[in-house]
């Protein structure tokens, strides 16, 4: 059984989510056919670590667009959005599939240096989902630094991790190891998705990517342009690999 994700490296313009979703429905409408499509971290808004006047509400157009688009192109949609409710803000990650079935996971690490935590909630569960027989796991940018919390074991066992990122080109190089660190010691697919262009704060770069469970890469978008890139996730390959050389059965 095999799975076709499609990851979307895009510029964002700044708080103006009905211009972003405009030129994702471009983007949308040219794609082959897929089972997912991941987009950046706060893809309609950018990353505002100042929600006030930004964050959109929990039953937002931006998510009508995401069920809308799931319906249309007949595969899940998965992104975060600066939500407020109504005691706090929450960067939330929407998977949403084309019956209308939304899941959401909040990012459990604010990013503290960039002062996220003086206006965001951070979320305390960890959530997966499972979408045509992938066990996925849903987590946010500064959660790629922290591998306890993403760790891969038998009772919270995933085969692919999403990780979606407003993640600065100064710190790429993490970036780019950290993808493949998280694939190589859970054993599992990772596909991390970054923006590029510019916001009040920071230059993004891209350099998105999926990564298979040795730590290659099987797609990428490149850098410093927007970009689209697709890959298989191969379920009976995973779970061969698995078989042969059992690491996670020795995890601590």
């Amino acid at each position: 059984m095999t799975m076709k994700i499609t990851i979307i490296q895009s510029d964002i313009a700044w708080a103006q989510p009905a211009v972003n979703r405009q030129r994702l429905d471009d983007v949308l409408a040219s794609l082959p056919a897929t089972d997912l499509i991941v987009l950046p971290e706060m893809f309609s808004t950018g990353f505002a670590t100042e929600p006030r006047g930004i964050a959109e509400s929990d039953d937002s157009d931006t998510l009508r667009w995401m069920i809308d688009s799931a319906r249309r192109y007949d595969c899940a949609v998965a992104g975060t959005v600066a939500v407020s409710t109504a005691a706090t803000f929450v960067n939330r990650f929407y998977f949403v599939t084309p019956t209308g079935e939304v899941t959401h996971y909040d990012k459990h690490h604010l990013f503290t240096y960039g002062g996220e935590d003086r206006c965001f909630t951070a979320g305390q569960d960890k959530v997966s989902v499972t979408w045509r027989g992938v066990r996925i796991r849903l987590l946010v940018c500064y959660d790629l630094r922290f591998p306890v919390w993403s760790r891969n074991n038998a009772a919270e066992p995933y085969d692919l991790t999403l990780y979606v990122a407003s993640w600065p080109a100064s710190r790429v190089g993490a970036w780019d190891t950290l993808l493949r660190a998280r694939a190589i010691e859970n054993q599992c697919y990772v596909a991390g998705v970054n923006r590029v262009g510019d916001d009040p704060a920071c230059h993004y770069c891209g350099s998105s990517a999926v990564i298979d469970p040795y730590g290659n890469v099987a797609a990428a978008c490149g850098r410093e342009t927007e970009g689209i890139a697709s890959a298989v996730v191969d379920m009976e390959a995973l779970a061969a690999f698995r078989r042969k050389f059992p690491v996670l059965t020795d995890a601590d």
